[in-house]
């Protein structure tokens, strides 16, 4: 009698644990989801139409495998917390474009892309663990994400690196994303940095003083658009490009030094609303008495003058 309570407690424990483990993941029902164009048999998660904050998606539905999250989330501003199967292998393109509430998202090990702008704008994400999968990270990934503070990034990662919560290539040659959310106002790039990826500062509005060192080449499109505290800047002479709107909306800088000499067409203009710097330094500079020197402006005004 003792054996067959024992087994039975046995079988009854299996079933709630197996019962427990169907209902960890949201229902098929809450999803619309289509064929993987890129994974055969694969299924792509094409929108989210459930109700709950906090969501678990299914490793298969109809018993295929999900891999990849489409453009599931865009726009969603009542979810706050995701989980992602290990089934996953991408997430697409603006995937959480415009997450508002989303505070948290778990990238298991088996993602290996996150599109452009997968997160983009999602305001209330405040950290974010890459896995060890991930070798493609899409432009503006993380662009507008205003309280993110760290994006750490697992050690096994062949591709990818952290430091301090700043996002890299493994060997800390590019960097890709500053968490513009953190509160430290002074920033030293470390001197093994080539580039600086494009929107890689932007919108970091607590920023006043970042060191370019003398290994950097390339600053990149919109690198540190929207850096309004950011009051002066040394371009070293080892930088030959800079892309457009670098430096846009930089209010508050009224002081650029340049160390070296840059082409006119390597120095980006866009149209009146997409200069490199606010006002006519990029001008100034490429004129005949312009070139390598310090160049100063009064704040809010359009006109530079070299020193």
């Amino acid at each position: 009698m003792k054996n067959r309570k024992t087994a039975l407690a046995f079988i009854l424990m299996a079933v709630l644990t197996i019962t427990a483990n169907a209902q960890q993941y949201d229902p098929e029902s809450d999803f619309k989801f289509d064929w993987d164009p890129n994974v055969k048999d694969g299924v792509i998660i094409t929108q989210y139409i459930g109700t709950k904050k906090e969501v678990l998606i299914p490793p298969s539905i109809q018993n295929y495998p999900v891999t990849t999250i489409g453009t599931a989330f865009f726009g969603n501003n009542n979810i706050t917390r995701v989980t992602i199967s290990d089934s996953v292998t991408s997430i697409g393109d603006i995937a959480f474009f415009g997450c508002t509430s989303l505070t948290r998202v778990t990238i298991p090990n088996s993602v290996t892309s996150i599109g452009d702008r997968a997160f983009f704008l999602c305001t209330s994400l405040t950290s974010v663990t890459i896995g060890n999968g991930v070798t493609t990270i899409g432009n503006s990934a993380f662009y507008g994400c205003t309280r993110l503070t760290k994006i750490d990034v697992v050690s096994e990662n062949t591709t990818y690196s952290s430091q301090d919560g700043v996002l890299y290539t493994k060997a800390k040659t590019a960097l890709i994303q500053y968490p513009i959310g953190k509160t430290s106002i002074t920033f030293a790039i470390p001197n093994s940095v080539t580039s600086i990826e494009q929107l890689a500062f932007s919108q970091c509005k607590s920023l006043t003083s970042i060191t370019i060192p003398n290994s950097v080449t390339s600053i990149g499109w919109g690198a540190f658009d929207g850096c309004t505290s950011l009051t002066s800047v040394t371009i070293p002479d080892s930088v030959t490009s800079i892309g457009n709107r670098a430096f846009r909306f930089c209010a508050r800088l009224t002081s650029v030094t340049f160390e070296g000499t840059i082409a006119s067409e390597n120095f980006e203009y866009g149209d009146s609303d997409s200069p490199i710097f606010p006002g006519d330094l990029r001008d100034k500079y490429l004129a005949s008495d312009g070139g390598p020197g310090t160049y100063r402006r009064f704040a809010n005004a359009e006109t530079w003058r070299k020193q």
